[in-house]
């Protein structure tokens, strides 16, 4: 199965590829480039949501994608919490290449505000917290607004999550589904 690169200008988005960087919650990189590679299935409901957000005056900023088994294990490795990191073992929607982790930034390419920092492992990343200020809760249902027309289903922890519905169905991948690795 090949993964189609998520990219400009066939994709009209932001790339902010956070495991590519050593400020992500590891401390350290773990891809050893930025990109961004999903199953033509969520690429085809990614354009879907970029339309969408478009069509509101704003844009999908991109912190993952695909993501290698090798690299869900040095996640898993740092922090064995099931909550927010999925355990390799089973698998994770990331490492099938139907799951993307974003956020919204407006026209000029400003993050909105959503409450929380991208992997914030707190209760204050969840769905429907009611706890952050009022713009925050805004901005969240407005992506999970786009995110659910567009085909996409939510995971409750994480406001930036999304993934196809029945993952299950897809094949977990390592890097080597890549011609170019991330790892």
């Amino acid at each position: 199965m090949s993964l189609i690169e998520i990219a400009p200008p066939a994709f009209d988005v932001i790339h902010d590829i956070a495991y590519a960087r050593a400020d992500n919650f590891t401390g350290k990189p773990i891809y050893r480039r930025a990109a961004a590679y999903l199953h033509a299935d969520a690429a085809e409901r990614l354009t879907k949501a970029i339309t969408l957000a478009a069509s509101a005056g704003l844009r999908i900023k991109l912190f993952d994608a695909f993501r290698p088994s090798e690299a869900q294990w040095a996640l898993w490795n740092h922090t064995p919490d099931p909550n927010y990191i999925s355990d390799p073992r089973k698998g994770s929607p990331h490492t099938r290449g139907v799951a993307v982790d974003l956020t919204l930034t407006n026209g000029s390419g400003v993050d909105l505000e959503m409450g929380t920092a991208f992997d914030d492992f707190s209760d204050k990343a969840h769905h429907g917290n009611t706890s952050i200020a009022a713009e925050a809760q805004r901005n969240r249902m407005t992506l999970l607004g786009i995110m659910t027309a567009a085909g996409w289903d939510r995971y409750d922890y994480e406001w930036w999550h999304y993934q196809l519905f029945d993952v299950a169905r897809y094949p977990l991948l390592g890097d080597d589904a890549l011609d170019i690795g991330l790892m």
